[in-house]
């Protein structure tokens, strides 16, 4: 694994010795296990999109069609790796290097993804345009649906939220997540002491649980499967799983982990050596088979009251097991080549699994392009077509060299264009005193 050491700037309480243990001080080692993780969580989240037309059986269908728990799981990763990324080992600090520039950093984020994004959409556009026409919708709207799929506004509206590429609503909470990051989260988050991210998550965790018991409390807790029974209200159901600010949440929370492992002392290494990471992913899993007993929660409440809070504590352990002499077999297995290729994988397949499925399983476009919706034998193929074009595009394209500096062009231009949108540059009279100031300490020196 690289190990890069990384420019810092100390928070004012970075020098608080409030245990007597030493904070251990590291290079910052790459976590290939994570990028194993992503695979575990997108392939049940494709199959969950489409696998009504790939069995009838219905404890198959109760189980596997909860794609809506399981992206949660994908918010915590984000947060996750943003802050070990973002932020420095031991130190209650954040990488300046990193956050210095925040309208940067924003658009960094945003062109990591949206190229694909982009290509994707236009791609199938031809497809979404005459769906739209063929439901009879409007022009106008179908205008107003290539706009937000374009500029990723979509979460927003719980109307719209689904339209065109329906997995993409996770990219538009995560803009706006990644817009607030550079300056009203993560600089914040940095400073905190173990004490008071622990008492962050516990916040996160609970203002998370309130929507969905206020969700569930509007329709129900118990759901018999969403392939058979679909909310009362879908407008409520899609501001519960879509709303940027709901997503925010669990994003804070994978940042506050991480930071946890991150400012872990001698002696909590010590505690955490030994601990198998593979119980706890067994766990947060077999939440998920919570829908064939009767204890069938709905999505929303396995999510939050069990999923993610098992699944978070999971990507701790598997992080600090990977950091140490002897990984256990599950992390060995999670950061392996095989699984790390598969990792890589996981976005162009979250992108592309939505379209290709609409040419397969969508009436109205497989009945005009082979005649009839694909039969159930021929789901393991379309799951092979969805993986081997993800794989093309992963390697042609998401890696191509010309495309990342292009990226890279952009997000500075960018970046160029809306300098002091998320941090404004001090007035002459407060540089003038910083610069009394510095004087002063100079001269005092």
């Amino acid at each position: 694994m690289q190990a890069s050491q990384i420019p810092v700037k100390a928070a004012p309480a970075a020098q608080d010795a409030a245990s007597s243990d030493k904070i251990v001080v590291a290079a910052k080692p790459r976590i290939d296990c994570i990028d194993g993780c992503r695979f575990a969580l997108v392939l049940p989240i494709i199959i969950g999109h489409f696998i009504k037309f790939g069995t009838s059986n219905p404890a198959l269908l109760k189980l596997l069609t909860q794609e809506n728990v399981l992206v949660g799981g994908f918010f915590s990763i984000s947060g996750y790796v943003t802050a070990y990324v973002s932020t420095n080992i031991g130190e209650r600090s954040y990488s300046v290097k990193k956050l210095a520039n925040p309208e940067l950093f924003f658009w960094q984020k945003v062109m990591s993804y949206y190229p694909l994004h982009f290509v994707v959409s236009t791609a199938f556009a031809p497809m979404f345009i005459l769906i739209d026409r063929w439901v009879k919708n409007s022009w106008s709207t179908t205008a107003l649906h290539g706009f937000l799929n374009y500029s990723l506004l979509q979460a927003w509206f719980p109307s719209k939220a689904e339209i065109w590429n329906p997995p993409t609503w996770f990219l538009s909470a995560l803009t706006f997540a990644n817009l607030v990051t550079p300056t009203c989260v993560l600089p914040q988050i940095s400073e905190l002491s173990k004490n008071g991210l622990q008492k962050l998550k516990t916040g996160m965790y609970s203002i998370s649980l309130l929507q969905k018991f206020s969700y569930s409390q509007a329709w129900k807790f118990y759901c018999r499967g969403g392939y058979r029974e679909r909310p009362a209200n879908p407008y409520l159901w899609n501001v519960t799983r879509f709303h940027p600010f709901a997503n925010l949440l669990e994003i804070v929370d994978g940042m506050a982990a991480a930071r946890m492992v991150m400012l872990d002392t001698g002696r909590d290494k010590e505690r955490a050596a030994g601990r198998n990471p593979l119980w706890l992913f067994l766990a947060s899993y077999a939440t998920l088979a919570l829908r064939i007993t009767k204890f069938n929660f709905n999505d929303a409440m396995i999510r939050s009251l069990l999923f993610m809070p098992l699944y978070t504590k999971f990507l701790m352990t598997i992080h600090r097991d990977c950091t140490s002499e002897n990984p256990k077999l599950i992390t060995r297995f999670f950061g392996s080549r095989i699984m790390t290729w598969l990792g890589s994988l996981a976005f162009p397949m979250f992108l592309l699994h939505g379209p290709i499925g609409q040419l397969f399983y969508k009436k109205s476009v497989a009945t005009r392009l082979w005649g009839k919706v694909m039969p159930k034998p021929f789901f393991p193929i379309y799951l092979f077509i969805v993986m081997m074009a993800s794989h093309i595009m992963n390697e042609h394209f998401v890696k191509n060299k010309s495309v990342q500096q292009l990226s890279a062009r952009v997000s500075s231009m960018l970046a160029e264009r809306v300098k002091g949108m998320l941090r404004d540059e001090p007035s002459k009279r407060t540089r003038s005193l910083q610069s009394l100031c510095l004087n002063d300490i100079l001269k005092g020196a």
